[in-house]
């Protein structure tokens, strides 16, 4: 009986190009958290690494390695999941291979930049070769575009695979949700003069393209890797695709108002804004307990736990992160008093992890499940699955911790900074230096150091579970079907 170990002869040519994908994003998964870390140690220590890694240069790296990082981690999803899905080949799969060197020097690139090009003047070459100066989407123009062309043919590669194969309600949604992927992005690629002009196009970038666009990606996502873990009827994780599109167009596009209490846009948008954008996550959790109650009534056998168990850490993320923090932090009369503190970075941290980086280590868990043969990665693991279940524990409880660290040290802000001193320079100041929002500030490290060593324990069982195991895995469809 062969033992379990790596082989891509495992893996279709989606897959293939899926594994490069997954590797890319883990590695950046590290150095988010790693400057993350730099980033919170220059709160406590405003001195460390000063004039040598300068925080505004570590927040920038830690903020930026996750959007990419999240990105890798989708377009590795899709592929692993578009030749099962259409039932046929890859199409482009030499091109899909290019676009990922291309992709991943251009984003070495970027980051070497970023790390040694830390000051000079700002003019319209500095836009184009070395940071464009937006919060979040700070890449430089030459890469924007590279940006859009990658995603372009990765669009491309995805539409003609299906169109050559079978279509389906996933696949449909997929597609159309791709369009969006490339298009929103450019919305953030041409400059106005008019500040409240240029921000308005800005959060379409931040909220659209990555809470509205990643949303859908996502419940395509997590429609099929409940099938693949659960054997969930696909009837129903379909309809709850459609019903999370519906609430995308209904709810995403209003909740984008949200954003734009601040920037001159009419009083309407208070309200709209408030109310709507707490609706999105509702349906992906929905899709996971329906899946989990109906595969449950079938007598259920799952043979990847730890795909599973990060599925529901998915489901319950994203409604406390994105949903319910969210709906907390963007009312209008408290965001009135919280609108750039620590409440932000508080949502931004849970709603991110639970929202977007669990369902893609719950799709690596099934591409290693898959890579090392289909292979048993359930009960009975010969080291009782210790390192799975401890990063789960250590990353959840650490992403948690920082959660409401910063909440605290944001509430400090909100009532020292905004409600006695009136948002002026001099109460911002001095409300970063009151006892309780440092307090938080060190919490946060001691939670952030937890999760570091949450995301090691995870790269470690990645390259190790599954190795030397005999037992086959366990068709879960098989199982629901026969049961």
């Amino acid at each position: 009986m062969n033992v379990a170990a790596f082989n891509s002869a495992n893996l279709n040519s989606g897959q293939k190009v899926a594994v490069k994908y997954f590797a890319v994003a883990m590695i950046l998964f590290l150095a988010q958290c790693l400057f993350g870390l730099l980033a919170g140690l220059q709160f406590i220590m405003p001195d460390f690494l000063y004039n040598i890694l300068d925080f505004n240069v570590n927040r920038m790296v830690h903020i930026n390695a996750m959007v990419v990082w999240m990105l890798y981690g989708f377009i590795g999803s899709v592929y692993w999941l578009v030749e099962e899905e259409s039932g046929t080949e890859l199409v482009g799969a030499k091109l899909a291979n290019l676009n990922f060197w291309i992709l991943t020097i251009a984003v070495a690139i970027v980051v070497v930049v970023y790390l040694f090009v830390q000051t000079g003047p700002g003019t319209k070459e500095t836009l184009w070769l070395i940071n464009e100066g937006r919060e979040y989407i700070e890449a430089p123009r030459w890469a924007d575009i590279g940006i859009v062309v990658c995603v372009l043919i990765f669009f491309y590669n995805v539409a003609a695979t299906f169109m050559k194969g079978k279509w389906s309600g996933i696949s449909g949604v997929l597609v159309l949700d791709l369009v969006a992927l490339a298009g929103l992005y450019l919305a953030g690629m041409f400059y106005t003069t008019n500040i409240s002009v240029d921000q308005y196009w800005w959060w379409w970038v931040i909220h659209l393209w990555v809470e509205a666009t990643w949303e859908v990606l996502v419940g395509c996502i997590m429609a099929w890797g409940l099938m693949k873990t659960l054997g969930a009827r696909r009837k129903i994780v379909t309809t709850w695709l459609y019903i999370e599109v519906a609430l995308m167009f209904g709810s995403g596009i209003l909740g984008l108002g949200h954003h734009y209490f601040w920037i001159g846009t009419p009083e309407y948008w208070l309200s709209i804004g408030g109310f709507f954008s707490a609706l999105e996550p509702i349906p992906l959790v929905a899709m996971v307990v329906h899946a989990v109650y109906d595969s449950g009534r079938h007598n259920f056998r799952n043979s990847n736990h730890p795909a599973l168990a990060w599925l529901i850490a998915h489901a319950f993320g994203n409604f406390f992160g994105a949903g319910v923090w969210g709906f907390m932090h963007t009312l209008p009369q408290i965001n009135l008093y919280t609108h750039g503190t620590q409440w932000s970075a508080s949502h931004g941290h849970l709603a991110f992890f639970g929202a977007y980086a669990t369902i893609i280590i719950a799709m690596i868990y099934i591409a290693v499940q898959k890579w090392r043969g289909d292979v048993w990665m359930s009960a009975d693991l010969p080291d009782n699955g210790w390192k799975w279940k401890w990063s789960l524990g250590l990353l959840n409880l650490g992403v948690v911790g920082m959660t409401v660290a910063l909440l605290i040290s944001g509430y400090e802000q909100s009532f020292v900074e905004r409600a006695l001193g009136g948002s002026t320079w001099a109460a911002y100041f001095s409300a970063q230096a009151t006892p309780w929002f440092m307090q938080g500030m060190h919490w946060r490290m001691l939670f952030g150091v937890m999760t570091m060593i949450g995301v090691v324990l995870l790269l470690w069982d990645l390259v190790t579970i599954g190795k030397g195991e005999t037992r086959p895995a366990i068709d879960p469809t098989i199982a629901a079907a026969t049961a």
